[in-house]
């Protein structure tokens, strides 16, 4: 499965990217918050053992292997929210998420 970008997202780290060095945007999940886990997100600088890159718009996506299982069918996008403008990932992977959104879980795939 593999993780893709809309137009808007791919343009914004296409721009922070270009800004602050790299190769793309490295996106993945940490154990945080009520629910079980959260969306990470950093510049990448390169590809590790395990990643997974995904390319749409001509923008970067890198995934890590542990994280792909949690991400995998997922979209991208940078929305706006209130004033100000953020990434949204729609995951059809969460079963659950708090009600901050700040965290989400997914079915135990055990």
């Amino acid at each position: 499965m593999e993780v893709k970008m809309t137009e808007r997202a791919a343009k914004h780290v296409m721009s922070e990217v270009s800004k602050a060095g790299g190769m793309g945007l490295r996106l993945g999940v940490r154990e945080a918050g009520c629910t079980g886990l959260a969306y990470v997100f950093d510049i990448a600088r390169g590809v590790d053992e395990g990643d997974q890159v995904f390319e749409s718009f001509g923008a970067k996506l890198v995934v890590n292997e542990s994280s792909l299982a949690y991400l995998a069918g997922s979209e991208l996008d940078y929305v706006r929210e209130g004033l100000g403008q953020v990434f949204k990932v729609r995951n059809p992977n969460v079963k659950a998420s708090c009600g901050c959104g700040e965290s989400f879980s997914v079915e135990d795939k055990a």
